[in-house]
């Protein structure tokens, strides 16, 4: 049970953290119409877990992204799970404006299907498929927490400014379920590894992550007590060259088992 809910909530960070980072006030100029590809090798107290792989396609001022995970322990027999993400929505000088966002997810005796719409920023739609009932258990998500809101992947997408460096933003998130926030705290600059994509130049913005929930979760749940206490959860971010788009060069965290990283092993850019 506990390696279960260790790899279920590496699984969990990836699908909350993993984007593209960009400067929404530049990003449509550097890439008006382009697409990036990027895989990050995901580990778990030492051993590999999978590959965590990240498609955006740009359009002019509107955007897509695709996110699919496979992951496996002892080729499976012990864990396996996939989950794929996917968000759409238009990019503004105030950061994204998400429109519709979709999450499917099977692993350790579960499988789910969620979609989200929104509507100027707002919660108008929600499905769930398999439907579960609320609960008393659960914390309420109240209608004026909805308001204001992104998904999961366009909250990666960061407005850096003067007065808000990369690593200096709260980010109001929900999921279909939950109703969470994402705070980035800047901890240092560091240098990149020896080994590193070509692609990629130093240094890095090391950011702390801390997450902390607002509704629509159990506060017995194991997952979420773990997440919402430690702080020791960091995510490098790196710019790519000539462009205005920041990607995650790792992440890594603690978890009942042992450390969890991803790690970027490919990125390409077509413009």
């Amino acid at each position: 049970m506990i390696l279960r809910r260790s790899c279920s909530l590496v699984v969990g960070i990836l699908l909350l953290l993993f984007g593209s980072l960009r400067d929404a006030g530049s990003a449509q100029e550097v890439i008006a119409r382009g697409q990036v590809w990027a895989t990050y090798n995901v580990d778990l107290a030492g051993l590999n877990l999978g590959e965590f792989h990240l498609n955006v396609i740009f359009q002019g001022p509107t955007y897509e992204m695709h996110a699919e995970g496979r992951f496996s322990l002892l080729l499976g027999w012990v864990y396996s799970a996939t989950g794929t993400t996917t968000s759409t929505g238009s990019l503004t000088r105030e950061g994204p404006e998400p429109s519709t966002f979709t999450v499917s997810y099977e692993g350790g005796g579960k499988k789910e299907q969620r979609r989200v719409s929104f509507a100027d920023g707002t919660i108008s739609e929600v499905s769930i498929t398999p439907p579960k009932k609320s609960g008393r258990r659960r914390v309420p998500v109240t209608k004026e927490q909805l308001k204001d809101v992104l998904d999961p992947l366009s909250a990666t997408f960061l407005h850096s400014s003067s007065d808000h460096p990369v690593c200096d933003k709260t980010m109001p998130v929900f999921d279909g379920r939950l109703r969470f926030n994402i705070v980035l705290s800047p901890k240092r600059t560091d240098s990149l590894p020896k080994k590193t994509l070509t692609d990629l130049s130093g240094p890095a913005a090391v950011c702390g992550v801390k997450f902390v929930p607002i509704g629509g979760y159990k506060p017995d749940n194991p997952a979420i007590k773990f997440l919402s206490q430690t702080d020791q959860i960091e995510v490098w971010l790196v710019s790519l060259p000539q462009t205005a788009i920041y990607v995650p060069y790792l992440v890594v965290g603690p978890t009942p088992l042992g450390r969890a990283s991803a790690t970027l092993t490919q990125i390409k850019i077509n413009h």
